[in-house]
């Protein structure tokens, strides 16, 4: 005989779940009175909804396995749902679970209790609300199953607290098994692709977050270098992973964020390859609405068919695993690239040696206009960014919620050594990296993990402070303080709104008191400083990651304005 609860846990611990995230109420009580004695898991607690989601974010993001978080019915869902819609941007394979009210109360329309499977349905690959205990293990191995298949991404259960709780017997308990995806692109399709890259001048590759996640980084730099092409991020909007070496000569960056940037930054290419990312996901409507130049050819290789044409049109559409398209490109230039005229191999050696030496030079500018802020107090971002890239070692993870100050200068200094390793915001639901920096420390608990958080987007999920102290988790959240909504100004001035152009605005300044981070933090158990001084703060940090508990830094940084967000 077993409980429902007892059934779940029993699938989930032979689908590999270890952790579970959870900040609980009374209609999840079950499942915390279950862990008590069931000691295969770690019961992962968060003291509010946004950092528990946000935890698992980063744990399913970083290990690539599936992360379970179980929240607190419709209020609790409520709050986490902002994190939701980032991990469902993300692809993160997460199961989401709340309990529901008891059945028998229906009727009554008893307080808490809602519709969530509705609530969660834009947000997930799959939502249901589970209300016969004999159905709970089909709907978790579905759901398991549906999360970790391409396009992998989260699922949902409400589980009513009697279903939770109910005795039953000769339920079958048989784990979720998830198919081989690495299905192989048609040859037909691999074939008109490579005539299209061959026969341009000047092709550029795209590449987004999900080269890394499907470990596809390798067979992309094969196939870059046989192409002699630059690999070109995705715009900081859904920029979250890395998925080329930073350092590699033939890493072009990240596009920019805005239309009229990106078509400027492409127009000298004829021929794109996308790959791992969606074409394409702007922040803000800008002319030209088109931000590809029309005269670029397209080919996209990707996972879902919906993502291929889909805005668009496309000369060719690969439809096939990511790794296994890639390296079937790569095995096919192999063959090819050493059979074409000489005048088009010296064409393609030709261009890898011009474009390496454009980013070589591109790297050398940030360089001398980082050296040129060194003087500056309160540090400049790109002050702040360069002496960090000096410490960083070559396995650190590093999370990014500070959009106007770490600006990618990261990559385009090429100071991340690893491309597992970055995580940047994708969905752009704040309060997401401090969780995130949690989860991934649980991942990879022999890793550096270093957490730059803008002081508003801190706000949003502070609570997870407690979370790293109660686990002694040594992550690092370095706090870039510049007292005000700076994203917000950048955007009202490039809408050109009258106020915004005179530097007057209403709602985006955090003054009047200013957050005191230090006190905050101490108050949640973790050791915090302000620091104003890069050799200060670099020695602070290298530190922290030799011992075993969380480090806040405070540090002020210019209050300037920026223009414009860079990108590239």
């Amino acid at each position: 005989m077993k409980t429902g609860i007892q059934a779940m846990l029993e699938l989930l611990h032979g689908s590999g779940v270890k952790y579970i995230f959870g900040n609980p109420g009374t209609t999840e009580l079950p499942l915390n009175e279950a862990l008590v004695t069931d000691k295969r898991f770690q019961y992962i607690l968060g003291l509010q909804e946004v950092p528990v989601m946000g935890m698992a974010d980063g744990y399913a993001m970083a290990s690539g396995k599936l992360a379970v978080v179980n929240l607190h019915i419709s209020c609790g869902l409520g709050h986490a749902m902002g994190i939701l819609y980032n991990a469902f941007r993300e692809g993160t394979p997460l199961l989401v679970t709340a309990g529901q009210q008891d059945r028998r109360l229906k009727f009554e329309e008893p307080i808490l209790a809602g519709d969530m499977v509705s609530v969660t349905k834009p947000w997930t690959k799959w939502s249901c609300e589970v209300n016969r205990v004999q159905d709970l293990p089909n709907a978790v191995r579905r759901a398991v199953q549906i999360a970790l298949t391409p396009p992998t991404g989260p699922v949902f259960l409400s589980l009513p607290i009697d279903v939770q709780m109910e005795l039953t017997e000769g339920l079958d308990l048989t784990p979720p098994q998830v198919p081989n995806t690495r299905v192989r692109p048609p040859m037909e399709s691999l074939q008109r692709a490579i005539e299209v890259l061959l026969s341009a001048k000047n092709p550029a590759i795209l590449a987004g977050s999900r080269i890394v996640e499907r470990d596809a980084v390798q067979e992309l730099v094969d196939v870059a270098e046989r192409l002699g092409a630059p690999v070109i991020a995705e715009p900081g909007t859904t920029h979250g992973r890395l998925p080329f070496p930073c350092d590699h000569p033939l890493y072009g960056q990240g596009l920019p964020l805005w239309s009229p940037e990106v078509r400027e930054r492409l127009k000298e290419y004829d021929a794109l390859l996308v790959v791992g990312m969606d074409l394409l996901r702007l922040y803000v409507y800008y002319d030209p609405p088109r931000p590809l130049p029309e005269h670029i050819r397209l080919v996209h290789l990707d996972e879902d068919p919906y993502q291929l044409g889909k805005n668009y049109p496309l000369d060719v559409g690969v439809l096939g695993d990511t790794k296994a398209g890639l390296a079937d490109f790569g095995s096919m230039l192999k063959m090819i690239v050493p059979q074409l005229p000489p005048e088009q191999r010296e064409l393609i050696a030709n261009r890898k040696l011009r474009h390496t030496a454009e980013h070589l030079a591109a790297r050398e500018r940030l360089k001398t206009q980082i050296a040129a802020d060194a003087d500056k107090r309160p540090l400049t971002p790109l002050a702040l960014m360069g002496a960090l890239a000096n410490i960083l070692p070559p396995d650190v993870a590093v999370i990014e919620e500070a959009v106007t100050t770490t600006n990618t200068t990261f990559e385009r200094l090429g100071a991340l050594k690893n491309t597992t390793g970055y995580f940047g915001h994708r969905g752009w639901a704040l309060g997401w990296g401090m969780g995130v920096a949690i989860g991934a420390k649980l991942a990879w608990p022999d890793r550096p993990v270093l957490a730059l958080l803008g002081e508003g987007a801190a706000g949003y999920g502070i609570q997870g402070l407690w979370s790293a102290a109660k686990y002694n988790l040594p992550v690092v959240f370095v706090i870039c303080n510049n007292a005000q909504y700076q994203i917000l100004k950048i955007g009202a001035k490039g809408l050109q709104l009258p106020h915004a152009l005179n530097d007057q605005y209403e709602g985006l300044d955090l003054v009047g008191p200013e957050v005191d981070f230090v006190k905050v933090a101490e108050g949640f158990g973790v050791a915090a400083k302000r620091i104003s001084e890069p050799d200060e703060l670099c020695a602070a940090i290298q530190t922290a990651w030799q011992g075993n508990r969380p480090l806040l830094i405070d540090v002020p940084i210019s209050r300037v304005t920026q223009p414009r967000l860079q990108y590239g």
